[in-house]
């Protein structure tokens, strides 16, 4: 283990790129970005040919146009979906330009066609709101009334999925976006029964009614085995049957109609079962931590995630800070990629065990690690470059609190480093 003792240690940054080259790197302009706005452009471009051609106030087609919105942005939502694309991105052979890999890292920017989808569907729908309420003498006041529920409860989980109120509501946000989205489907199929729609339609809503369904199909309640090496950190142990793949995510819950946790699968090789790392960050986990319930809810599937990507490289750095070696752990215990760690946390034997930090050591001797109790906190920009140069790793996987993961990725990308980092958009 190699412990950085003061930032002497780290090599000088260069300097970011022309504000030309860099235009892409800001968050504003991030994958996830482009993907919603790329998906309303193509929108703008029916609302155009509609305007142009005439069939702008034809219900059946407004219809359709709001279901395949929806459609897209449930389905790429799915966790079937999800992994199908990381391995399609994922597959691509280490010998590509690195130019082409590095944009298929951004894979799991993928959340952006669901904004774009969502925010399309919520226009498409106003509009088709707005054509019915002046045609009263061909609406009944019942389909009306329904209509106007939609799109009440549409708006509803558009302004609640906004960031300043996601973030400062969350469980508001989660409870609206649950609830109202089974009643918004439970409604589009009154719709289009009452509607006589089109046969596309009653398609639509069936994928959408599975693809929202299946994860629920695997709701169960298992038992976990709960460790705390501190009151800060709680190691959860699960052996159901289900043995996931590194780089990928198991959501939990201790009330599943109410609230859900998504952590990253850390399996042992050759083992059965798998671990999750749970560090206090909020209500939730606090009382995880301190109840150490015997049971768990679990659905769905393990999912893919953003540390799936390290396939795409000959070497990686992973930088973590805090519990944030979890999900750096299944790569660094697999050996799949070669890979350096950066690990700035807290006492570490204290706070996770000596047992955690023996395992780490195991296939990570050179791990550069940081106490932030005995040097405060490190340049984790300058400590990250460093290993990098000298690795000589293709790109940088950070696994952070959001601040520092956006800070981590954005000023390497500045500087022409592929960086990647959760968005926190799920």
């Amino acid at each position: 283990m190699t412990v950085v003792r003061s930032l002497s240690d780290a090599l000088e940054l260069p300097p970011p790129r022309s504000a030309i080259r860099t235009l892409g790197s800001g968050r504003r302009f991030m994958h996830y970005n482009r993907l919603a706005a790329v998906v309303l452009a193509v929108n703008t471009g029916f609302l155009v040919h509609a305007i142009t051609t005439g069939w702008w106030a034809d219900p059946s087609t407004l219809s359709l146009l709001v279901l395949a919105n929806v459609t897209l942005a449930v389905l790429i939502r799915q966790q079937y979906v999800i992994n199908l694309l990381f391995h399609v991105a994922t597959d691509a052979p280490v010998r590509w330009p690195l130019g082409i890999r590095r944009i298929l890292g951004k894979v799991y920017h993928f959340g952006g066609l669901h904004v774009g989808g969502t925010v399309a569907a919520t226009l498409w729908f106003a509009f088709l709101t707005g054509v019915m309420t002046m045609r009263p003498a061909e609406v009944s006041a019942g389909l009306l009334t329904l209509t106007y529920a939609i799109l009440a409860l549409l708006v509803a989980m558009v302004v609640f999925a906004l960031p300043p109120l996601r973030a400062r509501l969350h469980n508001v946000f989660e409870v609206v976006h649950r609830f109202g989205g089974w009643t918004v489907l439970a409604l589009f199929w009154a719709h289009a029964l009452l509607t006589a729609a089109h046969q596309a339609t009653f398609w639509a809503l069936t994928a959408i009614t599975l693809s929202i369904a299946l994860p629920w199909l695997r709701l169960r309640r298992v038992p976990v085995r709960i460790s705390r090496p501190s009151s800060h950190v709680a190691l959860l142990g699960f052996d159901y049957g289900v043995t996931p793949f590194a780089g990928s995510s198991t959501t939990v819950s201790r009330n599943p109609l109410l609230e859900w946790h998504s952590f990253a699968n850390v399996p042992t090789p050759g083992r059965n079962g798998f671990r999750l790392t749970v560090s206090r960050a909020g209500d939730w986990t606090g009382s995880l931590i301190d109840d150490s319930p015997s049971h768990l809810w679990v659905k769905g599937i393990p999912t893919a995630g953003v540390g799936n990507i390290d396939k795409l490289f000959t070497r990686v750095v992973w930088v973590a800070t805090g519990s944030g070696i979890g999900p750096c752990l299944p790569h660094l215990l697999s050996r799949d990629t070669p890979s350096r760690l950066v690990w700035s946390t807290r006492r570490p034997r204290t706070t996770y065990g000596d047992e955690l930090v023996e395992e780490i050591l195991a296939v990570q001797p050179d791990a550069v690690v940081w106490d932030t109790d005995a040097k405060g906190k490190p340049d984790l920009l300058a400590l990250a470059y460093r290993v990098y140069v000298e690795f000589d790793a293709e790109a940088i996987i950070c696994i952070s609190n959001k601040k520092t993961t956006w800070h981590l990725v954005e000023q390497l990308e500045m500087r022409g480093v592929p960086a990647y980092g959760a968005i926190w958009d799920s």
